[in-house]
């Protein structure tokens, strides 16, 4: 199991998303954490003109949680709220089998994980921290 999904590509975002990328100032912040696996998250956002300008977090877990974070933060700027809003349901959907949008196409590296559904809250971890940054914000509802 652990050879199929600690590729290269994972592990690589992974030491990346290990380090502390937190933002200050930020327009929110959200922790949240998996009791099951212990992973935990504190993600920062940063949001200009009704877009996700720059995102930060602090990632203590598994590198699939860890890789998904620094992935998000690659991806998630220059995107609308409604669209990375979206992106907590764009992922679990990909994990469960369906096509990602071009926009999300770096998420693809977490293919493998499709095949061990007790892994995918690990991937989606960070994208729970983002849906509740930006209820935060008063722009996501």
């Amino acid at each position: 199991m652990s050879e199929a999904l600690y590729q290269a590509e994972i592990v690589a975002r992974a030491k990346a998303g290990a380090a502390d990328s937190r933002l200050e100032p930020h327009d929110a912040r959200a922790a949240v954490d998996n009791p099951l696996c212990g992973d935990r998250i504190t993600l920062d956002l940063r949001l200009a003109d009704g877009k996700v300008s720059a995102l930060g977090h602090r990632t203590r877990g598994c590198a699939l949680c860890q890789a998904s974070a620094e992935t998000l933060r690659a991806c998630v700027p220059g995107h609308d709220v409604a669209q990375a809003r979206a992106a907590r349901a764009v992922v679990a959907a990909f994990l469960g089998g369906e096509t990602l949008p071009p926009d999300w196409s770096a998420y693809s590296a977490f293919a493998p994980v499709r095949g061990y559904p007790s892994r995918h809250g690990c991937v989606l971890l960070p994208l729970d921290a983002l849906v509740e940054a930006l209820a935060q914000t008063g722009t996501a509802r």
